[in-house]
């Protein structure tokens, strides 16, 4: 189990695109992040007093791209950028996240292909509550560069 980053140290986004508080924990499959739904949370709705369930989709890929970042860090390399490539039966039970709520982030990944094609089945809690379940397909190069220029 992998702990003890911030989550600016896992993730390659920076403010004010960091949209997840902390990195909470890793494995060799799985990343678990969480989020406080805030009046400064990014997409905060002030006349809903809520950031809409589909901001969930983000949160759901910041919290791949951290375990991501972890599990390269603990190897002794640096976080890379991914893509994220599309998400399949996103099911949200809500419509919304109020202001207050503690939402928890989990990732597991099902597939990893040696090409860099990953897809991971995710799901945003409240208090062991499941509120939204997804599944993402991710893509991570070797090279993120020269995959960008060709």
């Amino acid at each position: 189990m992998i702990t003890g980053y911030s989550i600016e140290q896992v993730l390659p986004h920076r403010a004010p695109m960091i949209l997840l508080d902390r990195f909470i924990e890793a494995g060799a499959d799985y990343g678990i992040c969480s989020l406080i739904i805030s009046e400064n949370s990014p997409f905060y709705d002030s006349a809903r007093g809520a950031v809409p369930a589909y901001v969930g989709i983000e949160y759901m890929a910041q919290t791949i791209a951290a375990y991501a970042g972890a599990n390269r860090l603990v190897a002794g390399g640096q976080v890379k950028i991914g893509f994220l490539l599309g998400c399949r039966k996103y099911q949200p039970l809500v419509t919304e996240f109020t202001i207050g709520t503690e939402l928890t982030i989990h990732a597991t990944q099902l597939v990893r292909e040696s090409s860099g094609l990953s897809v991971f089945e995710c799901s945003i809690s409240k208090q062991q509550q499941v509120l939204v379940n997804a599944r993402l397909n991710v893509f991570e190069p070797d090279d993120h560069e020269a995959w960008l220029t060709e």
